[in-house]
């Protein structure tokens, strides 16, 4: 399957808990103001924090949009003014139930798939590339096995990789969705020109 080259996904999710306004999906609408520059079709999509459906849209992206490079952004409601790069997806131990009240059967992601899958893109390499003011970035390899990792998951298994993951904190004075957005697009930006110098 060969990858448009020029078009990127990158998703939010929609609210879920007490966050009824989910800061994820406010800054991937910020982000698609800015744009990632005219070489690159961005398209922006919002997940559900249903596992079943969440799987079924990112399956939907892999095999209709055929993306360089999906990126999935996620509340992280423990950081505090923190971006985190998430590195890998993990298949097993989702215990935890969505906002339907279910978690996927086994526990697991893909039934046949490895226990981890990395991103193609170094997360640590681009944590050190970047820096954006008035927030810390950090990168980890523990994305929380719930909706955000079990997305990842099938994402990076889905798209052989090209896939990548970051957590955003919730909205707040100093963390406006503008700010996210602009935070996103100096990310993604960054990632690309990782995926560029992978192909050279």
């Amino acid at each position: 399957m060969d990858s448009n080259s020029s078009t990127v996904v990158v998703t939010g999710f929609g609210p879920f808990r007490q966050y009824l306004v989910n800061s994820s999906w406010e800054a991937v609408k910020e982000l698609s103001k800015r744009g990632l520059g005219k070489n690159i079709s961005l398209h922006i999509m919002q997940l559900p924090v249903v596992y079943q459906k969440a799987k079924e849209q990112v399956f939907k992206i892999w095999t209709t949009l055929q993306p360089l490079l999906t990126v999935h952004v996620g509340l992280a409601s423990s950081a505090k003014a923190l971006i985190i790069l998430e590195q890998c997806g993990k298949n097993k131990g989702y215990q935890e139930r969505d906002a339907c009240g279910f978690h996927p059967e086994g526990a697991c992601c893909m039934v046949d798939g490895p226990e981890k899958i990395e991103s193609t893109i170094s997360m640590k390499t681009l944590w050190k590339n970047i820096s954006v003011e008035g927030i810390d970035i950090t990168f980890s390899r523990d994305a929380g096995r719930y909706i955000c990792d079990y997305t990842y998951y099938t994402s990076l298994y889905y798209g052989n990789g090209r896939a990548a993951f970051i957590h955003v904190p919730p909205l707040s004075r100093s963390v406006t969705a503008d700010f996210l957005g602009k935070a996103l697009q100096t990310i993604i930006l960054e990632m690309l020109k990782q995926c560029a110098e992978e192909r050279e």
